[in-house]
């Protein structure tokens, strides 16, 4: 299984727990806040995309 990271959010360190549980709860899948950045298990970027879209971000894909 492949991994996501999400970063560049701009949040502080509860903010980002908070939108991890948030997104692993939504996709139904593991995941860890490392740093300033959030790591969700597994290929769910559509569904991760759509959710962080309708909290306001802005969403660029990088990589594979």
């Amino acid at each position: 299984k492949g991994v996501m990271a999400i970063s560049g959010l701009g949040l502080d360190g509860k903010a980002l727990k908070d939108l991890a549980s948030k997104l692993k709860k939504t996709c139904g899948c593991g995941g860890s806040v490392v740093g300033e950045t959030i790591e969700i298990q597994g290929d769910k970027k559509e569904l991760i995309k759509q959710i962080l879209e309708k909290n306001g971000f802005k969403v660029k894909f990088i990589g594979g």
